[in-house]
Order: C-alpha cells, then structure tokens, then sequence
C-alpha cells in the first residue's frame, strides 16, 4: 500500500468537479472522453476542466492519449480498483466483525 498515493487520490476525488469528471469519465469507459465532450458534458470551461485534469492525473487516476490530433483521457481504471482494495483489504478481518 502506498499512503501518500492513496491520499492524493481521496484528496482529488473529495472535489465535486474532479468527482463529476471522473465518473464521466468511468461512464466512458477504456475510449475515454475528449476535452470537447468533457466540457459539454459537464458544463465547465475550458480553465475549469484543464485545471481539474491536472489534479486527477497527478493523483494518477486519470489517463491521457493522443489520437492524431485529438487528445483522450480515460479513468485509469486499475488504480481505481487498487484504491478501492487499499480502503477495504482489512475489511473482513477477524477484529472486524462486521463485514
């Protein structure tokens, strides 16, 4: 488990607009979303979304890739799941009952 990795990611997703552009962007799936799409859906500016897009790819759940001239970004749904392992891996243990 790495703490500082999974604080960043709650820090980025305890954000309304991040959470907003993230679950979109799980909707999306593996294609992803350009920023055009992203905008419209979501009704943020450009500044906005640049800014907000930052934070999630530092926190490294989110993904970008370059299609000829268009870029995508995509939840990075592997460190989503290992986020969501991390929260719960002592869920179930023997001084945790109630699981």
């Amino acid at each position: 488990m790495n703490t500082e990795l999974t604080i960043r990611q709650l820090a980025a997703l305890a954000q309304e607009t991040r959470l907003q552009i993230f679950r979109a962007l799980v909707v999306a799936g593996f294609e992803g979303l350009n920023p055009g799409k992203l905008i419209e859906q979501l009704n943020i500016s450009k500044a906005t979304l640049s800014f907000h897009l930052k934070e999630l790819k530092s926190a490294e759940l989110v993904t970008a890739r370059q299609d000829g001239r268009f870029l995508f970004y995509s939840a990075n749904f592997s460190a989503m799941n290992q986020l969501v392992t991390t929260l719960t891996e002592n869920c179930c243990s023997q001084t945790n009952q109630s699981c």
